[in-house]
């Protein structure tokens, strides 16, 4: 079903695969005008966007100079719409962690969402509308085992957007969707990681997940990109600075 986004500028990141690039697709079926970001120009070239930015969320240094190629109004890039979507860190326990690997992964994660808010917000402030959503994880609200790392940026995550929820001046809203298990390349490469810790088969490891998912199945990145379409929509307008989980009913939170 359409959001009525015709008229509405996107940028998603992490665009060339996987919940991303399901995301892509479904704001262009609502009537976007959707721009890409990722690292793989021969991707992004292949899905029919308005428009691309290849560049890498590590590099902060060169992401504004990577954002000019973006339609520019009101003294920034004209974007209506900002999806905050990039690669999860490496898996295992946090005690083996190298203290580096969380500083590579705040850069990425928190601080590139920060320039790309920065850069996008006078336009959406001219505008009196804008969206901003982040696909972090269902580890905001339970820390998933062997996932130290990750664990502590997606908390790091949903606290600068909580706390920029309470800033931004009406009409422009943030929120989390928190993915649970979804098939995509992203879980493939940490189910072989968990499966070769665990001296078990994969086949093993993505059962012993299905037996925590009351649905049964895992989910479709179709079904996180229907659920990003409507919190990026004017339907979603007073819904602000929270934490969706999509995941099959897996969280025992409330």
């Amino acid at each position: 079903m359409s959001q009525e986004l015709t008229g509405k500028v996107a940028l998603v990141c992490g665009a060339s695969g996987g919940i991303g690039a399901a995301i892509a697709e479904q704001l262009m079926k609502d009537g976007a005008t959707v721009w890409g970001l990722a690292r793989s120009a021969e991707k992004l070239a292949d899905m029919g966007l308005a428009g691309y930015l290849v560049a890498d969320l590590d590099n902060l240094d060169a992401l504004p100079s990577a954002l000019e190629a973006l339609p520019q109004e009101n003294g920034g890039p004209a974007v209506d719409l900002l999806v905050n979507n990039t690669g999860g860190p490496a898996g295992g326990p946090i005690l083996e962690a190298d203290p580096f690997d969380f500083g590579i992964a705040f850069r990425r994660h928190v601080m590139a969402s920060h320039i790309l808010l920065q850069a996008v917000l006078p336009h959406m402030q001219a505008k009196n509308f804008g969206r901003i959503l982040n696909i972090i994880s269902t580890s905001v609200k339970e820390p998933i085992p062997q996932l130290g790392v990750s664990n502590t940026i997606r908390g790091a995550m949903a606290a600068w957007a909580k706390t920029v929820a309470k800033e931004l001046p009406p009409g422009i809203t943030i929120n989390n969707l928190l993915p649970g298990f979804t098939d995509t390349p992203r879980l493939a490469a940490l189910k072989s990681a968990a499966a070769q810790r665990r001296g078990v088969e994969e086949a093993q490891v993505e059962q012993d997940w299905l037996n925590s998912i009351p649905e049964g199945r895992l989910g479709r990145p179709e079904e996180l990109a229907a659920t990003a379409a409507f919190l990026l929509s004017p339907a979603a307008s007073y819904i602000r600075g929270q934490s969706l989980a999509v995941d099959g009913g897996r969280l025992n939170s409330i």
